[in-house]
Formats: C-alpha cells, structure tokens, sequence
C-alpha cells in the first residue's frame, strides 16, 4: 500500500483491508509524507499484521511499489492505494483465477460492467481508455483497463520483473504491463467497483502523468 499524505484515509484503508477474510500481510510505504500520515502510521509500527517503511524523501508511486514488492512475503501480492478508491472487499473475487491456478496475474478492471463506479471526469475517462489501447498496440493484450490500482500478482511474477523496474511514479503502471506481457504471463481481468476522487480529495495523477504513461509505453514496446 504506497501512501503519500493520505492523513485523512489511511486509517480506514487500513480497517477495509484488515476485515478481509484472507490471510495476508499488509506492506505500507509511506513516501515520505508532508501531512499527518506518518504520525498515524507509527500506531501500527508494533503490529503483528503490518510492516510500515518510510521513504526520506518523496519519490512516487513506482519507488514505493519496488519498496513494498521488496518485503513481500505471501504467494500473492496485491497493490492496494491508500485513497479508498478501490474496495478491499473484492480481494476473493480478485485472487480467484490465481487461486484456482488460471491465471498469473489479474487486472481489476474500472470499465467491465457489473459493478458500480463513481461518475466523474470524462478527460479522464478518455485518457484512461487512450493509454489502454496504445499500450494493447504494443502488448497485444487486450486489456480494458492498463491504468488500474488493482493489479494481483503471483510472487514468483513480482520476483521476476522486479529488478527490471525502473519508473518512480505512474509510469511504472504501463511499465509492469509491458514486461508481463513480454514474458506471456496468464493475464485475467475482472469487473471492480470505483469510487474516484476529486482534486479537492486530493486525486494526485495530472496531465504530466498521462505524458509520461505515453513516454513509458514507447519506451518499453521493445524490452526491459
């Protein structure tokens, strides 16, 4: 769970991701937060269930996954923002088609139907879907959404692709896809609900991001 000034959601992120009823440890990076996040998290640095780490200075998304990827430990590895813009209580239906031994890696998706989401931004919407299906380009995958928070990861995968991993911020999203994809892992995707939110809740991902998504997926089409 990478958290960059999430004061205001970490505490719940932690109680939805806590009352699943799966085995699991939880990896929290704190990226070198401005706010009130590392306070709160250091009332958990005792706890059996949980591993905190701090980055000294903020380096993004990406640096905090490679950080948590580092110290997992369980046969399947979620990735789960600390926003509550994703709903922890789909975790079985995510880990499913690893557990029943289909796939190695399962996209939840924002954009198969079945499952509500919050109505907001359409330019948003429109690069969400642009990034998707450039990146399907050079993948030949066929992914509805190559932009989401819940990517679900046999370890063994993470332990793959990890040392190649070079992107700090969002662009490690188009990143992981492109080298799984290379390596012909079994990818499934599965319908989730989302709740987004505004800028004034402090929605980070901009424009520069969306660039860089673009600049990333050029730049691994060919290899690691």
């Amino acid at each position: 769970m990478p958290a960059y000034n999430e004061e205001a959601t970490i505490e719940e992120a932690i109680r939805r991701v806590r009352a699943v009823d799966i085995a699991k440890e939880i990896i929290i990076v704190d990226d070198c937060s401005s706010d009130g996040t590392g306070k709160v998290l250091e009332r958990y640095a005792d706890e059996e269930d949980i591993t905190v780490l701090r980055h000294d200075q903020n380096q993004g998304k990406g640096a905090a996954l490679r950080t948590g990827f580092a110290k997992a430990t369980g046969d399947i590895v979620i990735i789960q923002d600390a926003d509550l813009e994703y709903d922890p209580t789909q975790y079985p239906d995510l880990i499913e088609p690893i557990v029943e031994g289909q796939a190695d890696i399962v996209y939840g998706s924002r954009f198969l139907a079945g499952r509500p989401h919050r109505v907001l931004y359409f330019w948003h919407y429109v690069a969400n879907r642009s990034l998707t299906m450039l990146s399907n380009m050079f993948t030949d995958l066929n992914l509805t959404d190559m932009e989401t928070c819940y990517k679900v990861f046999r370890r063994e995968v993470i332990e793959d692709i990890l040392p190649t991993l070079k992107q700090n911020r969002f662009g490690i999203e188009p990143e992981m896809t492109a080298k799984v994809a290379r390596r012909a892992y079994r990818i499934y995707e599965i319908g989730i609900s989302y709740s987004g939110r505004t800028y004034e809740a402090g929605k980070k991902i901009g424009l520069k991001d969306a660039f860089k998504a673009l600049w990333c997926i050029l730049r691994y089409r060919m290899g690691d």
